[in-house]
């Protein structure tokens, strides 16, 4: 890298703007330039409003002073006031630090008000920095890389240009005042949830009739003596040997949550509705909404309670798969609706509610596929088993494993073990596949059986929003996967409960992305842009002056041409370069946490 000056005639007067640029070797042999950093213009033949382009916090006077700059190689003006000499040899780069997907994230924070809403209830009392800041960098760091508030403080922190971001320094990623920080969130969770909302209706024109409800599970690591709510259940993370907690939660069908509620780990899915559906009318009144639920979730009294003339709460609910043959004298000999392409439906009414038997042919194909799968892997095992003829009692535990693996695929063999006195051979242990009842499941694939209190809706329009279930499953793995909300590490009850807030604060904001790039943007995905917003960096620029101080100019590099389509696309340029700052001493910090840089205002 180096620095290149450009000089420019204009109205007459000489300008002279400096770059910093690196050299791109190219197929070929030959080397091209690249612009890194714009600096500017310091130059001696400006009009007056030019020349005072720094306002300096003088640190020995403790008063603010207007300052002009000249490179070492011009002389400075006579009728230049308060002007100091900068050595442009002497110019050097330090402090490289992710910027561009941080600024994405402050940007979408802002665009959502949570720094208003945040602001007007975390008072400040004689807090050296604003709780607000401390929460965005909380959930901005469990947007982009989940860790944890001792890692924000360790290292996170000062690899980011969250400094810069939020003004502020190292204080704001003080150990305990993370900790702290999350005391201090989760009385404000239900009017965080109303305020999330109108802001999506505002933004989205988000509707909010139709509703998606399911439960997921998060587990902790340790004892967590400390929590009642930690309690061993039914763990969707196949972690039974470990204390978790349920949460069960509320999306629309495009994603955007509307609320969610943390209950103990061995609740039970069918006790958390008739809660939520209560909490949900008390929060945003009585209205026609539709809950879509899966099959596991309302009880026959719950739903008998929605469908109540007095309540008239809609539901569409899965049925097990047990139904379809209870039901079977009604709708086999109906005729077949087609609703879209590769699915059929059946209709019929019974005792007040309208089931739905739909047949997709694409499900029907990964279902019959996954069991061939797994049926086929299963067969090798038995035949390998057949052909070396271990033990009887080894035999038990490798046919046991088998099981456990095969799954459901397992009941479609039946397997003649021998008896225990018996040896093992190929007669006394055999197998074989059971055609007949593998030829009925296949037949049974692919069908969905839906009841729905909404007798005359078009059964298109139910099974569309029946699929839109996967929505919220999508949800689901991106807290776990992309946000990292498990495992959770704190041990006192409401610590983990906050955690869980942060991560559905950094939901909201990604949700928020994802939103956007659909209207400018339907081909990139929100992990893709931040990928490549990250790509933009901060540097500080250092250049020595002649008095022995230092000129600070804080910098994000310029972005490649397809970082800039995509913010072109979105709508959204890039901020100002920060203000220049002059540093008094001649040893420069190297990491936020060594002495705040002193603040300098920029005016033309």
């Amino acid at each position: 890298m180096f620095l290149r000056s450009t000089n420019r005639k204009k109205d007459g007067k000489d300008h002279r703007y400096f770059s910093i640029v690196e050299n791109r070797r190219v197929p070929g042999g030959k080397t091209v330039q690249r612009t890194v950093l714009y600096l500017g213009e310091i130059n001696d033949q400006q009009q007056a409003a030019w020349r005072k382009t720094l306002e300096v916090f003088d640190e020995q006077e403790q008063r603010y002073t207007a300052l002009s700059l000249f490179p070492d190689d011009r002389e400075i003006r006579a009728d230049a006031v308060d002007s100091v000499q900068v050595k442009l040899s002497g110019l050097e780069l330090r402090r490289p630090r992710i910027f561009g997907h941080c600024w994405l994230a402050c940007e979408l924070w802002q665009q959502l008000g949570l720094d208003e809403f945040w602001q007007a209830r975390l008072p400040e009392a004689r807090a050296a920095v604003s709780w607000e800041k401390v929460l965005r960098l909380l959930v901005v760091n469990r947007l982009l890389e989940p860790g944890s508030e001792f890692r924000v403080h360790r290292q996170w922190f000062v690899d980011s240009a969250m400094d810069e971001l939020l003004q502020t320094d190292f204080t704001v990623a003080e150990k305990d005042r993370l900790y702290r920080c999350l005391d201090r969130v989760l009385a404000h969770k239900q009017e965080l949830f109303e305020w999330l909302k109108q802001k999506w209706a505002d933004l989205f024109a988000a509707d909010f009739e139709v509703l998606l409800y399911d439960l997921t599970s998060t587990y902790f690591e340790g004892e967590m003596e400390q929590n009642p709510k930690a309690k061993r259940g039914y763990s969707r993370d196949r972690r039974s040997d470990c204390l978790q907690l349920v949460i069960a939660l509320v999306v629309t069908p495009d994603g955007f949550p509307l609320a969610y509620e943390v209950m103990n780990g061995n609740t039970s899915d069918r006790a958390t509705l008739p809660a939520f559906l209560k909490k949900i009318e008390n929060t945003y009144g009585q209205a026609r909404r539709v809950w879509v639920m899966d099959r596991g979730i309302p009880s026959e009294a719950q739903l008998k309670d929605m469908r109540a003339p007095e309540r008239q709460t809609f539901y569409l609910v899965g049925t097990p798969k047990g139904k379809i043959n209870q039901h079977e004298k009604k709708w086999l000999d109906l005729p077949w609706q087609k609703v879209r392409e590769a699915v059929e439906v059946r209709l019929y009414e019974h005792e007040g509610e309208l089931y739905v038997l739909a047949k997709s042919q694409g499900r029907q194909a990964k279902e019959i596929a996954i069991r061939r799968k797994r049926l086929a892997r299963l067969l090798r095992k038995l035949r390998v088993m057949r052909k070396s003829l271990p033990k009887r009692d080894q035999l038990l535990l490798r046919i046991g494993a088998a099981k456990k693996e095969a799954g459901r695929a397992f009941g479609f063999v039946k397997i003649r073990l021998p008896q225990k006195d018996e040896a093992v051979t190929r007669q006394t242990f055999s197998f074989q596949v059971d055609k007949a009842k593998l030829k009925a499941a296949e037949q049974r694939d692919g069908h969905y059986l839906l009841r729905s209190n909404l007798t005359s809706e078009d059964p298109a329009i139910l099974w569309t929003r029946y699929v839109q279930l996967t929505q919220i499953e999508s949800v689901f793995r991106s807290l776990k996967s992309e946000l990292g909300i498990r495992p959770i590490y704190h041990q006192l009850e409401h610590r983990a409960e906050a955690h869980i807030l942060i991560v559905f604060l950094a939901y909201c904001l990604q949700v928020t992305l994802k939103n956007r790039l659909l209207i400018h943007a339907p081909g990139l995905t929100p992990a893709a842009v931040f990928e490549k917003l990250a790509t933009i960096q901060m540097v500080e620029v250092w250049i020595p002056m002649l008095d022995g101080r230092w000129l600070v100019l804080p910098r994000h590099t310029q972005p490649e041409k397809d970082v800039q389509a995509v913010l072109d696309q979105l709508g959204i340029p890039l901020p100002s370069q920060p203000p220049p700052r002059i540093k008094a001493s001649e040893i420069a910090p190297l990491t936020a946490s060594a002495q705040p840089l002193v603040v300098v205002k920029t005016s033309r």
